[in-house]
C-alpha cells in the first residue's frame, strides 16, 4: 500500500465539536487511509454520497468482519451471528421476523406507553435534577427491556453490559463477561417463554424459532442481544446530548416551548446535526477491486465510514454546521443507510418526539444548573453522552 495511513481518531472526542479534519477531508473527496486503535489499517470515508455507497453496495461486506481481526476501535471482536455483522440472504430473512415490531406503523402505537413512561418519570424528579440519571437513561432501557419483556430487576444489568459492548478502554475478557452474561439472562427468559407465553417481542422470536423453524438457537440468541443492547444505548446518549444543544442556546428552547408543531422536524435535524459517535467502527470488507472517489480500494481492505461527518457534508445540507428546524429536506444518515439501516429507528424517533414534547409542554422554564462547558462527557466508549446533566426549572 503506497498511501501513509495517518493514526484515527485524530484525538479526544470533545463534547458535541466535530474535529475540524473531517471537514477538509470531505473537501479533498476521496477516503483517507487510517491506522485503527486495534486491526490495523482501514479506508476512512467522510462525505455523505461515498458513505451511502458504501453502505449500500454489496461489494463491501459486513458478514468478512464477523469473528475476524479487523480494523476497529473497541478490543472485542464481532461475533459470527450477529445481524449487524450478516449479508443478505441470511441479513434479510433474520431481519424480516423481526422487522414487523418495529414498523413506523406498529412503533406508534406504542405511543401512550412510552408517554406513560415519560410521565412517570418527569412526576419523580424536582428541581435540581439529574435528568441523565432520572429521565434520559431511564427511558430507552425501560421501553426496550418491557418490548421483550426483561424484568425491572434485571435492567440495571442490562445497562451495564451495553456499556461495557461499547467500550473502548475494556479488555476482550471483559467484553466476553459482558456478552456471556447478557446471553444468560436471555436463555432464562427465552426458556420463561416456551413455558409461559407472553404477549412480547421476544414470544413473537421464540415461536418462530419452535413453531417456523425459522431462526436457529444462536440467532435467536443473538438477535434478542442485539435488540436489548442497540435498542436503548443510542438514544440514551442522543436524549442526554439533544438537551445539552437545546438549552445551550434559550433561543433554541424557547422556540420549541412556542413552537411544539415544530418538534419532529427538530429532532431530524439534531439527529443530523448532533455527533453521536466517538470514532468510526462496523468494518465493511471489499469482495474485489472498486474506485471510490478516485481511491482504488483492493479486494480484503477494510472500509470504515463516519456518518457524523457525512451528516455535515455541505454539499448535501446547505449550511450544514447551523441548527436549522426550518430545513426542507434532511435526508440524513444518522440511522445508517441501506440494508443495515437502523431496524429501531421509528422507535428512537417516537421516544424522542414524545420526550422533548412532554418537556417544553410540562417544564417550559427548563434551563441548564450548571455552564454547558461544565457539563461531563463520557470517556473510553464508542458513543458520545453526558455523565450527568444538572437541570432546573
Amino acid at each position: 500500500m503506497d498511501v501513509q495511513p495517518v493514526p484515527y481518531p485524530f484525538g479526544d472526542a470533545v463534547a458535541l465539536r466535530l474535529h475540524p479534519r473531517f471537514a477538509r477531508l470531505r473537501k479533498a473527496g476521496a477516503p483517507v487511509r487510517v491506522t485503527m486503535p486495534y486491526g490495523g489499517d482501514a479506508w476512512l470515508v467522510t462525505g455523505y454520497e461515498q458513505t451511502r455507497f458504501v453502505l449500500s453496495d454489496p461489494r463491501f461486506s459486513r458478514a468478512a468482519a464477523a469473528g475476524a481481526d479487523v480494523p476497529r476501535g473497541r478490543p472485542g471482536l464481532e461475533p459470527a451471528g450477529n445481524l449487524l455483522a450478516m449479508d443478505p440472504p441470511e441479513h434479510h430473512r433474520i431481519r424480516a421476523l423481526v422487522g414487523t415490531a418495529f414498523t413506523a406503523r406498529r412503533v406508534e402505537l406504542l405511543q401512550p406507553r412510552i408517554q406513560a413512561i415519560v410521565d412517570t418519570l418527569l412526576d419523580g424528579v424536582a428541581p435540581p435534577a439529574d435528568f441523565a440519571a432520572a429521565v434520559t437513561w431511564e427511558l430507552p432501557v425501560l421501553v426496550i427491556c418491557e418490548l421483550l419483556g426483561v424484568p425491572a430487576e434485571q435492567r440495571r444489568m442490562v445497562r451495564e453490559c451495553t456499556e461495557t459492548l461499547v467500550a473502548s478502554d475494556v479488555t476482550p475478557e471483559d467484553v466476553s463477561q459482558a456478552r456471556g452474561k447478557l446471553a444468560g439472562a436471555l436463555r432464562t427468559l427465552i426458556a420463561q417463554r416456551r413455558e409461559h407465553p407472553a404477549d412480547d417481542l421476544l414470544t413473537a422470536l421464540v415461536a418462530a424459532r419452535d413453531e417456523d423453524d425459522r431462526l436457529t438457537d444462536r440467532e435467536l440468541l443473538m438477535l434478542g442481544v442485539a435488540l436489548l443492547t442497540g435498542g436503548h444505548e443510542t438514544t440514551a446518549n442522543l436524549a442526554g446530548s439533544f438537551l445539552v444543544e437545546l438549552l445551550s442556546d434559550c433561543d433554541r428552547w424557547t422556540t420549541l416551548v412556542a413552537r411544539p408543531e415544530l418538534i419532529p422536524a427538530a429532532v431530524e435535524e439534531l439527529l443530523r446535526y448532533v455527533p453521536l459517535s466517538t470514532v468510526a467502527d462496523f468494518a465493511r470488507i471489499a469482495r474485489e477491486d472498486l474506485s471510490l472517489g478516485g481511491q482504488v480500494i483492493r479486494a480484503g481492505d477494510a472500509v470504515l465510514v463516519q456518518l457524523d461527518a457525512a451528516n455535515r457534508d455541505e454539499e448535501v445540507f446547505p449550511s450544514a454546521g447551523e441548527l436549522d428546524f426550518s430545513r426542507a429536506v434532511n435526508h440524513h444518515l444518522a440511522f445508517g443507510y441501506g440494508v443495515h439501516h437502523c431496524l429501531g429507528a421509528p422507535l428512537a424517533r417516537l421516544e424522542l418526539r414524545i420526550l422533548l414534547s412532554t418537556l417544553v409542554r410540562r417544564l417550559p422554564g427548563l434551563r441548564l444548573a450548571i455552564p454547558a462547558e461544565g457539563i461531563g462527557w463520557r470517556r473510553g466508549g464508542l458513543l458520545r453522552g453526558v455523565t450527568s446533566l444538572p437541570v432546573t426549572w
